[in-house]
């Protein structure tokens, strides 16, 4: 377990370092694929196709996708099996080049991460559509106060509301 903690460590230097190179801005590799291939690169490990397909489609979603949404969203590149989206995403996250998000539905759902490495933000969840996307703007350094003896080790943050289209959709309803 602690060599698996350790590689993990490794990768996420190894990312944060090419972020810090420039190796993983945005407009470095002209292609979505090239940038999932220069961020899987940059962790040391094998750069297999599998794994740049899950990682391009969640790059391109600009919203967390649940497993089965990234199964449909890599379907035309050739359909993965399922097995291997639940590797690859959990693989992913393991190397935090994407993060999970529990949902009330108990579905996971998947986002990259930013090229600087980081996933401490807080979360939109629809009630209407379940849609999850990451809010990156708000001030960070929020520490709850904790009894005498705990130690925090994460805090997630989960806004709910409706977005725009279920907004919409009640609206018209009526």
């Amino acid at each position: 377990m602690s060599a698996m903690k350790s590689s993990s460590t490794a990768s996420r230097r190894a990312v944060r370092s090419a972020a810090a190179r420039g190796d993983l801005r945005a407009d470095a590799p002209a292609s979505p694929r090239a940038r999932a291939e220069a961020a899987i690169r940059a962790t040391g490990q094998r750069v297999t196709l599998a794994r740049v397909q899950v990682l391009e489609a969640l790059q391109g979603a600009g919203r967390a996708l649940t497993h089965h949404e990234v199964e449909q969203a890599t379907a035309a590149a050739g359909p993965l099996n399922r097995v291997t989206v639940y590797r690859v995403l959990d693989w992913l996250t393991r190397t935090e080049l994407a993060h999970r998000i529990a949902g009330e539905d108990r579905v996971w759902r998947f986002n990259s991460v930013a090229p600087s490495g980081s996933h401490a933000h807080a979360h939109f969840r629809c009630n209407g559509c379940s849609r999850v996307i990451c809010l990156d703007d708000l001030p960070r350094g929020v520490r709850p106060r904790l009894p005498a003896g705990y130690r925090s080790q994460g805090l997630e943050v989960t806004v709910t509301g409706q977005c725009p289209d279920c907004r919409r959709a009640v609206r018209q309803a009526s």
